[in-house]
């Protein structure tokens, strides 16, 4: 995503809080490696991998002021903050959810893209365990949101083991029909009624849908590239040329279900 925007003429900054991120694809402007190592926690203290990471947050939460003096040296950039993906982070845990708030406090104006491998999708049971961390994330953050189904190049791989078609996992269609493909697996069947609870409070909330993404896809890239500039802002913040007609369209997200489902059933 960072190479699509520069080519749209974007200076892009991206800004590494993973201290475990050890095999960057990308040349990070700011590094959470500069303040605290990963496999330096590990050592000194004696804790795994997970427990270092979390020492790692939390001491990056208690001098969050080194992170804010780096970002806000970088006005002039579009930042991408490439976080870490142990879910318990965003579920169990405060310290990314309080970075966020302080960046927030310094008018760094934020949203989440939450990505998802479409692998999922092949499995009843991990969807509805992607729709719960997507809904308990967006509630712990409390940022504008965007969820991302990933590898949709994969998808032919499995795709005898979809039971819906594209749309229904996108658009987190009618959830009884998840639950009637849950109560077909045995050992699922067993929690009926806790399947049912679950996806009531899906449901409920009402709060997640996903945008597919191939990144060798142009159009998609653009998609996700326009949902992310409505949901942060930067649509009517950033520094590119928009005429009325492009801007009114990407803030109120004027892209119909036909442009948007366009060609992704040839990804089956």
């Amino acid at each position: 995503m960072g190479k699509f925007l520069e080519k749209m003429g974007r200076k892009v900054a991206i800004v590494n809080i993973d201290p475990a991120n050890e095999n960057m694809e990308y040349t990070s402007t700011v590094d959470i490696s500069e303040l605290i190592k990963h496999d330096e926690v590990m050592t000194t203290y004696g804790l795994g991998p997970n427990g270092a990471l979390m020492y790692c947050m939390e001491f990056l939460e208690k001098n969050v002021d080194w992170l804010i003096s780096k970002v806000l040296n970088l006005k002039d950039h579009y930042l991408i903050f490439d976080c870490p993906g142990q879910v318990e982070l965003y579920t169990h845990h405060k310290s990314v959810s309080n970075i966020v708030e302080k960046l927030g406090q310094n008018l760094i104006r934020l949203c989440s893209v939450h990505l998802v491998d479409s692998h999922h999708c092949s499995d009843p049971g991990k969807y509805l365990s992607a729709l719960l961390l997507c809904t308990s994330t967006m509630l712990q953050l409390g940022l504008p949101h965007v969820n991302i189904l990933t590898k949709l190049d994969q998808m032919k791989e499995f795709s005898d083991r979809l039971a819906f078609n594209i749309d229904f996992y996108t658009e987190v269609l009618d959830l009884k029909y998840l639950l009637e493909k849950l109560e077909e697996d045995r050992f699922m069947a067993k929690y009926k009624k806790l399947n049912e609870a679950l996806v009531s409070l899906v449901e409920d909330y009402s709060l997640v849908s996903f945008l597919p993404l191939d990144i060798s896809n142009q159009a998609l890239l653009l998609q996700v590239k326009n949902a992310i500039d409505k949901a942060s802002g930067y649509v009517f913040g950033g520094n590119e040329p928009h005429d009325v007609q492009t801007l009114l369209a990407c803030a109120v997200g004027a892209v119909s279900e036909t442009e948007k489902m366009s060609g992704i059933d040839d990804y089956l």
